[in-house]
């Protein structure tokens, strides 16, 4: 047995944050105030993988919105889940989302399914009673056409 990422297929284990520095180094900065990134995995942290973002989201950011309505070449999960283990359907906060410029206000923890191609994700996080985890998924190997205000 071995420990975490050691042995032979160890390095398809990822631990530890590969900060893709994506953005301008402003958002960057802001991006800290609000959330804490966690993992980030593409072809560049495990070749042949493809892009995968998780964070937690903490508190209100002062740009609103914080993310633009963008489109991506491949399919894209995008999810927002609550953090109360005893309610973990209660999202403990308001995140607007749009899809294709139909607004959604989220209360409850979600998972969107985004076609490529399908504009998605102006996000307004609007209240933070408890951390959301966050997480995307672009069916790709990089991340691409972002909304990280580059």
């Amino acid at each position: 047995m071995y420990l975490n990422d050691e042995g032979e297929y160890g390095k398809y284990i990822i631990q530890e944050l590969h900060d893709p520095q994506i953005g301008t180094p402003e958002f960057r900065e802001m991006y800290k105030r609000f959330s804490k990134r966690i993992l980030w995995v593409d072809d560049e942290v495990c070749p042949g993988a493809f892009q995968m973002n998780t964070a937690w989201y903490f508190a209100v950011p002062e740009k609103d919105p914080v993310f633009e309505e963008h489109t991506h070449d491949s399919d894209e999960l995008i999810g927002f889940i609550g953090s109360d283990p005893d309610d973990p359907y209660n999202l403990n906060g308001e995140i607007m989302v749009t899809l294709n410029g139909e607004e959604h206000l989220l209360t409850k923890t979600s998972i969107i399914f985004c076609p490529a191609g399908m504009p998605h994700m102006r996000v307004s996080i609007r209240r933070v009673d408890k951390p959301i985890f966050h997480f995307s998924v672009v069916m790709a190997t990089k991340y691409d056409n972002g909304a990280y205000g580059e």
